[in-house]
Order: C-alpha cells, then sequence, then structure tokens
C-alpha cells in the first residue's frame, strides 16, 4: 500500500467484520527514538490461537468473499522494511490488538497518508460502532472519541456532513497544533 493510513482503514475494517463495537486507533510518534508505532484495537471476535499463528499467510482468509488477505502481510512488511516490527495480540471472545512499529529515518519508511479522511469516513460509515482516535507526538497529543461526541451531539448522526467536517477540521487543527505546523 502507498500510505499508511490505508493499512489502518484496512485492519480497522477487519475489526468492523470481527464485530467490534469498540475500534481504537492510535499513532504514536518517538522522535528521539525516530519510531512511528501504529496501533489498532478491537473489542470483537477475536481470533483462535490457529488463526493467530496463519494471520501472516496472504492465502489464509477467514472471509468467504475472497480467498486471499494481503492486509495484515503488507502492513508487517512495511514496517519490517523499515528495521521495524508487527505484534498482534488476540483472545478469542475478547478482541485483537494489532501493532507495527517503524523507524522513521528508514528509506523504506512509507508515508503515514492522509489519516483524517481514513478515520472521518470510518466514523461516518459506520455510526454503529464506537471510534476512538489518538495521535501522539513524544508523549503529547490529542484524541478524538466517538463516546464524547454522541453525548455532545444529543442524538444528531455522525455522518451528518456538518460533522464529518468538524471532525475532519478538528483532527487536521489538532495534528497541525501537534506537529507544530509541519505537513503531518
Amino acid at each position: 500500500m502507498r500510505e499508511l493510513s490505508l493499512n489502518i482503514l484496512d485492519i480497522a475494517q477487519n475489526s468492523i467484520a470481527a464485530g467490534a463495537s469498540l475500534i481504537t486507533i492510535e499513532i504514536a510518534e518517538n522522535t528521539q527514538a525516530g519510531e512511528l508505532t501504529i496501533t489498532v484495537g478491537d473489542n470483537g471476535c477475536g481470533m483462535t490461537e490457529e488463526q493467530l499463528k496463519n494471520v501472516l499467510d496472504p492465502f489464509f482468509t477467514t472471509r468467504t468473499t475472497r480467498k486471499v488477505g494481503m492486509g495484515i502481510p503488507l502492513f508487517k512488511l512495511a514496517a519490517e522494511q523499515t528495521g521495524g516490527s508487527l505484534k498482534i495480540e488476540s483472545e478469542k471472545g475478547k478482541g485483537t490488538t494489532t501493532s507495527a512499529v517503524f523507524k522513521t529515518d528508514s528509506i523504506d519508511f512509507t508515508p503515514l497518508g492522509d489519516v483524517t479522511s481514513t478515520v472521518t469516513i470510518l466514523i461516518s460509515m459506520n455510526t454503529d460502532r464506537d471510534f476512538i482516535y489518538t495521535r501522539r507526538l513524544d508523549g503529547e497529543g490529542f484524541e478524538l472519541s466517538t463516546v464524547q461526541l454522541r453525548e455532545i451531539l444529543e442524538g444528531v448522526p455522525l455522518s451528518e456532513p456538518e460533522v464529518v467536517q468538524w471532525m475532519k477540521d478538528y483532527i487536521n487543527e489538532q495534528t497541525n497544533i501537534l506537529l507544530g505546523g509541519v505537513n503531518q
């Protein structure tokens, strides 16, 4: 994939397919260590030990619509090409957490891409689920939680164009503040 935001979208879609009602997405950068960590967690159905062993095999998938699953293997490859790693923890009936570490100084570091659009699309297209998006830089950061948004909006759908635009503006503004105006 050309940008990591597409990997995030793919993994979050896996969470949705696994019946998750809460999906967390965290992007954390440690500039001193030269690392970017992307973590996607959910409270979906989780995986058995056998499924967990096979999840990196592109020819293993639980989907019935196609016979290959390239998302996780490609995410792992992107991380490992930078000298990073991928870790997946899952428990049947409890959920799954996928975490990839990327070395940002590597020539093979894939650009992060348009995370703002990825997050807002996930939220606005899956209004029956909750999302928590967190962005951190050297310990500082911000969070967007649909749980909190629902309380504030008092019944206004998260798919309303004005709400979607507000989420985009909020994420972009907070990201710019966090990165000091640096291009995301």
